[in-house]
């Protein structure tokens, strides 16, 4: 057991799941605590959460304008003192994949440099306790996803819920994310976890942050109709100015170092797990009067703090909330490995939100993900947002699996959801089968080179995908270099025909993954798969 002596007393870092081993434990880490002041002694944690000492204006160097690795100091002792919650035995993880997801240029890749395309749902519940689990979402949605051929979620995680009063972590909250986390790794499906908010928090109609958290200037808060407040609320504009401007709250600890000061509980936890795909820093978050080189110092900070305790995940920022209806972006690059920019597209025109990130990616190098787009159920906005981003061959996550009560999405929930009861199987009458129809495509999962094009064809249930066998790197795939399709049941029921040139399909006869193996000298391969009939012609 790896302990360090903070204050005196002896912490355990090393309990609980995949935090074992994070660069958290050992003696560096421990060498921190002879410069921190504590204002309060470590107590024993309660059962539902941790709770931490407040931290000295002068020993934490925490105040706006206080230097980042200062306060790194004091985030890696946080961390190390809350640890993670014994809890008891967990269910046995599955055969993890071989190593976390990475990028090369705009494209996520695995340890052997293969292309990986994502495609999924995103999953929030927005309601108290704010886990998935109390909204129903769990063996039966997991099944759901994975018999559609879905390799993602993004799963939200209140920050509310995360640190309910200052300095105070609920433990049992991120241990449901853990579970849920767990639970869809079980079915093969990764986790994007997410830091959401929408209108900052309840009282202005939304929710995300804690109440204490939210500095308004003492202007009247009311709750509205979202999305108005952003645009009717003088206190929302104010607590989100404060935000950026890294306000002292609470302790006159800084707003933000707060929120980086829960995002390492989370990271913390989830340091070695290599089923979560990354960490989406913040959705949406909303300019107010503030200036993007706020937003980068934001991001910066963040990062920074994040890669004190884990260094390997796939950081994910976004750029402010304007960009889904069209705003370009003109965030950094932000000079650290594998990051990404998570976007997304509702705008009236589509391709201009998929150009921008594009371009995005282009300058800073960048990794991307669509990670919402839809919230509605007209059919052929949707057909139009997945066909564009086929087009460009990027990862997707739509909007959303369930309507569970979203106070913040489209009016009523059910018309965003694809199934409407999350703890009951996606089947008949409790999913929406034309939705269905849209996302339940085949792609492929897992490419070893780099996708020239795919494309499904809805009328004829015709799917065409080409790549070419040299990597985003530049190195050219061996003879049996294999590459993974996903071919849905919903859309090939009586079984598929396959074409192929430039390798040969290893995999079972209707398998419903389609899976490739390299021929030797082929620069390119390409593969068309078309139904076959009921009676099997």
């Amino acid at each position: 057991m790896d302990q360090l002596d903070v204050g005196g007393l002896p912490v355990d870092v090393s309990a609980g799941g995949y935090a074992h081993g994070s660069p958290l434990t050992g003696g560096a880490a421990g060498a921190y605590a002879a410069r921190i002041e504590w204002s309060t002694h470590l107590t024993r944690p309660a059962a539902e959460s941790r709770v931490v000492p407040e931290l000295t204006e002068k020993g934490a160097a925490v105040r706006r304008g206080a230097g980042v690795v200062s306060f790194l100091v004091v985030l890696t002792v946080l961390v190390a003192a809350c640890g993670s919650p014994s809890g008891g035995p967990r269910a046995a993880a599955p055969a993890p994949p071989r190593s976390l997801l990475g990028h090369s240029g705009r494209w996520l890749t695995d340890s052997n440099g293969q292309v990986v395309i994502l495609h999924g749902l995103n999953m929030v519940y927005k309601q108290p306790p704010y886990t998935p689990a109390a909204a129903g979402f769990g063996a039966a949605a997991a099944r759901t996803l994975q018999n559609n051929g879905f390799t993602i979620v993004r799963l939200g995680i209140i920050y509310s819920a995360v640190e309910p009063r200052p300095g105070v972590f609920n433990q049992r909250y991120i241990s449901s994310v853990a579970a849920t986390v767990d639970m869809l790794a079980r079915h093969g499906i990764y986790s994007l976890l997410d830091f959401h908010q929408d209108q900052m928090s309840v009282g202005f109609g939304g929710e995300g942050f804690p109440s204490w958290s939210v500095l308004s200037g003492g202007l009247p808060v009311h709750p509205y109709l979202f999305p108005l407040g952003y645009t009717s609320s003088a206190a929302l504009n104010h607590a989100f100015d404060a935000l950026w401007q890294d306000a002292p709250g609470p302790g006159r600890v800084g707003l933000q170092q707060r929120y980086i000061a829960a995002w390492l509980q989370v990271a913390h936890r989830f340091a070695n797990n290599p089923w979560v795909a990354g960490y989406d820093l913040f959705n949406e978050p909303w300019q107010a009067h503030s200036s993007t080189t706020q937003l980068d110092h934001f991001y910066s900070q963040l990062i920074a703090g994040i890669r004190s305790v884990d260094r390997r995940h796939l950081i994910f920022y976004e750029p402010w909330a304007l960009f889904g209806l069209g705003q370009s972006t003109h965030l950094a690059s932000f000079g650290s490995a594998n990051l990404g920019m998570s976007f997304h597209d509702y705008a009236g025109a589509p391709a201009t939100p998929v150009d921008n990130a594009l371009a995005h990616a282009a300058r800073t190098g960048n990794a991307l993900i669509l990670s919402e787009f839809g919230a509605t159920d007209d059919y052929q906005v949707l057909q139009t947002v997945v066909s564009l981003a086929d087009s460009h061959q990027l990862p997707w996550i739509e909007w959303a699996y369930c309507g569970c009560r979203d106070p913040t999405g489209t009016k009523p929930p059910d018309t965003e959801a694809l199934v409407f009861d999350p703890a009951k199987p996606g089947i008949d009458t409790n999913v929406d089968k034309a939705k269905l129809a849209v996302l339940a495509e085949p792609y492929p999962r897992v490419v070893s080179g780099t996708p020239g094009s795919y494309a499904f064809d809805h009328a004829t249930h015709s799917f065409h995908l080409t790549y070419s066998t040299l990597s985003p790197a530049g190195h050219r795939f061996v003879e049996g270099s294999t590459t993974s399709v996903i071919v849905p049941k919903f859309q090939y029921p009586s079984g598929y025909h396959v074409a192929v040139r430039g390798a040969r399909v290893v995999s079972r006869p209707g398998s419903r993954l389609l899976v490739l193996a390299q021929g030797a000298g082929d620069p390119e391969v390409s593969l068309t798969i078309t139904p076959k009939t009921r009676n099997g012609t």
